[in-house]
Formats: C-alpha cells, sequence, structure tokens
C-alpha cells in the first residue's frame, strides 16, 4: 500500500509535505522528518496529542470536505489548513481544478412561502452558508442560505409577501 502523500498549506502561505505511514496510525514524514504521535479522542472533534514529550490540546473547529480545509485549535492557537494530494495537484496543473466552483446566480424559493426576513443587502459580499432570507413554509421558519460565495446584485424578494416555488428571490453578481 502506498503512503498517502499531502502538501497542507497553513493559513499564511506555510507550506509543509507530510507523508503518512500506511502501516502506522499517527506516524510518518514531516517535510522529511519522522514524527510519530499518541493521539486520545477525549470527545468529539477534541483530542490530546503527545509528540515528543510535548502535550498539545487539538479542537476541531470546522472540516470542510469539499475544499479539503480544516480549522483546527491547538493549545488555544487557530489554524486554518488545506490539504492537497497528488490528485488535488494534478488537477491543478491541468486547470481542471477551476471546474469544481460552482456559478451561482441567483437564489430561488425552495418551498411556496412567506418572506419573513432578509439578510442581506445589495453590495454586500456574501459566504458560502451565510442566511439570505427567512422564509416561513408550514409555520416553520426556514433559513435560505447562500449556495457560494457571492455578491448580491439585485433583492427581488420583499418582507412580507408570498412566493411561489421556483420564484426567484435574489439574484447575485
Amino acid at each position: 500500500m502506498e503512503n498517502p502523500t499531502y502538501t497542507i498549506t497553513v493559513q499564511g502561505g506555510a507550506k509543509h509535505q507530510v507523508i503518512l505511514d500506511a502501516a502506522a496510525k499517527f506516524s510518518g514524514t514531516l517535510d522529511g522528518k519522522s514524527f510519530s504521535c499518541d493521539v486520545i479522542n477525549d470527545r468529539p472533534n477534541h483530542y490530546h496529542v503527545l509528540r515528543d514529550g510535548v502535550s498539545y490540546l487539538v479542537e476541531i473547529e470546522k472540516n470542510d470536505l469539499e475544499t479539503k480545509q480544516v480549522t483546527l485549535k491547538v493549545n488555544g492557537h487557530r489554524y486554518v489548513l488545506e490539504a492537497k494530494d497528488k490528485y488535488d495537484e494534478l488537477l491543478h496543473s491541468l486547470g481542471l481544478d477551476a471546474l469544481a466552483t460552482v456559478k451561482v446566480n441567483e437564489l430561488k424559493a425552495p418551498m411556496p412561502g412567506l418572506v419573513l426576513d432578509i439578510r442581506v443587502a445589495v453590495g454586500q459580499t456574501i459566504a458560502k452558508g451565510d442566511p439570505l432570507v427567512v422564509l416561513e413554509a408550514m409555520k416553520m421558519e426556514n433559513i435560505l442560505k447562500s449556495p457560494a460565495d457571492v455578491t448580491i446584485k439585485k433583492i427581488i424578494a420583499q418582507k412580507g409577501n408570498a412566493v411561489e416555488k421556483g420564484q426567484v428571490l435574489i439574484l447575485f453578481a
């Protein structure tokens, strides 16, 4: 079995090569130097890591499998890491990684309902997952979130108005 190899980019630009030992857990090489760790999973997303006699408390705050980014808190310090394997690097070298980027032009109502609140303004830049519109349907409030990183071009929906399924609520630039 081939040892998995990753290029890890730390927020700020520092890059490291990690080769994991497929036969042993939590060991391998980091930038050509061998490492081995003992890891205990205290509770979900919380780990106690021991490496070279030094103890680290690690919390996984966010793990985005789509972008291969993870936000870790290590002994109280936050780090954003991005992991790329040889297939990600190949797609990038061929210029095919941009194909995974989704171009979204509009937000449509997923169901008929009443617009309770609009949480964005024209010209505002929104991150994927940020709330856009609160829609009441079947006596339940549904928060419609941004499907991608976008800029608000035009807001068609109006607070207090009823909308039909598939009706365009917001246009993105």
